[in-house]
């Protein structure tokens, strides 16, 4: 693209010139299919693994930022996208700056135009569409019947069939009701997206507080009396502990036949056999993962009240649950839903009754089939948009961000102090870990303890 395209000089050639060469490729599915299922792959430029738990089964490329095209070849994969529940996975967007500089184009019009057919929300709604347009079909052509036609040399004819009537409904109707429709839709999205931007704050909030978490751990780690070796086991041990318990929320919040092999399969590759089969084999598995890391935490050697600091990220993490738990389950109240699916379907199927007066000038009133189209393509879009959203989690990246937080918890604790060349000063005395020994504390303790 150049320059000048963006001041509308040649638009018109442009796509003209796009349609009959490069980007005829978009309206070709693409023939190939691939498998990937439970494989460890490496990002671009980065020597940081990841897992992909997800199972492709559409050669549409990366599953994250698919719709972030912007050649030829990412609208190409476009035509391929399936529709339905299918689709779902490759909603999971993760975004770099690249993606961000494609996604603020200002290409971005025409290449979405182009691709306005491969559309995942517009599949999904052919048959409304096709409904709507079947009533305007069958109106037009009543009318046609009962009220006579102009054939393509504009020669005017008379009715078909005599001493019937037209059919139409006044344009009022629905101007005095499409307020309330639009409120209907406009809360319906909000409620939606208000569901969805919750649970991204609670992965969110898993995020932060699994890194905090590590972090107390190392730092806080007494290592008075303790081996280097026994240092890195405590901590590894509490790293994973932390990961299963994110890696299992993920679960709980996921479809049993898109996760649970993977699941299982990650939790055998990086945790003790006997552990990972106490959480498999628990009712409520995020529940036995964070008891783990309960135990894991209490067994570290420091003092009692910095080991009552991390227990606080656990408490974040129980909360973080127990709110995606709430979203999953609690739907937006059914009845306001089907009221709003059968106020839109009965307001678009009735619209081409209303509408086809208002297209007399064009020939047979013909423009009355692709404006029902477009109108119903872009009322029922926002409906259906609302609706995916509702249920948010099988659209969040949830195995990228277990992934994220598995490799910085693992970097995290490699760390020990005094590697960055800076000497650690000498633990003081009232930081020290409580006396298990003796069962007391020392002096400044206990006046700590008592104020």
């Amino acid at each position: 693209y150049n320059h000048s395209i963006m001041k509308g000089k040649v638009l018109t050639p442009f796509i003209a010139a796009a349609l009959a060469s490069g980007f005829c490729d978009g309206f070709t599915p693409c023939s190939g299919t691939s498998t990937v299922s439970n494989q460890m792959r490496t990002s671009k430029n980065s020597k940081i693994t990841t897992s992909a738990g997800t199972t492709r089964l559409f050669d549409v490329g990366d599953p994250t930022g698919f719709d972030s095209f912007q050649i030829r070849g990412d609208v190409a994969k476009m035509a391929n996208m399936p529709a339905g529940e299918a689709q779902r996975p490759f909603r999971r967007t993760v975004y770099s700056h690249d993606d961000w500089k494609k996604h603020r184009s200002h290409d971005r019009f025409i290449v979405y135009l182009l691709a306005i057919f491969f559309s995942g929300v517009y599949k999904n709604l052919y048959r409304e569409v096709a409904a709507t347009v079947f009533i305007a079909a069958a109106v037009l052509s009543w009318n046609t019947l009962v009220g006579g036609y102009t054939d393509f040399d504009g020669v005017q004819h008379g009715a078909i069939l005599l001493n019937f009537a037209k059919v139409g409904l006044p344009l009022s109707a629905f101007t005095l009701t499409s307020p309330a429709l639009g409120l209907l839709l406009v809360f319906r999205t909000n409620s939606a997206y208000k569901r969805w931007d919750e649970a991204r704050k609670n992965w969110g909030m898993n995020i932060n507080h699994t890194r905090d978490l590590v972090r107390m751990a190392n730092c806080f780690y007494d290592s008075t009396n303790v081996t280097p070796e026994q240092r890195i086991e405590d901590l590894n041990h509490v790293a994973l502990c932390t990961w299963a318990f994110v890696r299992a929320m993920k679960r709980h919040l996921s479809p049993a036949e898109e996760d649970e092999a993977a699941f299982k399969l990650e939790l055998y590759e990086k945790l003790p056999k006997e552990q990972a089969q106490m959480i498999i084999a628990a009712a409520h598995r995020p529940n036995r993962a964070i008891q783990d890391l309960s135990y894991a935490i209490d067994d570290l050697p420091m003092h009692f009240m910095r080991k009552n600091e991390i227990h606080m990220a656990v408490t974040i993490f129980e909360d973080d649950l127990g709110s995606s738990e709430r979203i999953l389950t609690s739907p937006v109240p059914l009845f306001y839903s089907r009221h709003l699916t059968r106020y839109l379907g009965i307001w678009m199927l009735l619209l081409p009754l209303g509408l086809y007066d208002t297209f007399s000038a064009s020939w047979n009133h013909i423009a009355l089939l692709p404006a029902t189209a477009v109108i119903s393509t872009m009322l029922f879009g926002i409906e259906v948009i609302g609706t995916q959203l509702e249920e948010p989690f099988t659209v969040l990246p949830m195995q990228a961000f277990c992934d994220k937080i598995y490799n910085w918890l693992m970097e995290i604790v490699t760390w020990a102090p005094g590697d960055n060349g800076r000497p650690m000063k000498e633990i003081r005395e009232e930081y020290m870990k409580y006396d298990t020994k003796n069962d007391s504390m020392t002096m400044f303790q206990q006046q700590v303890w008592n104020k």
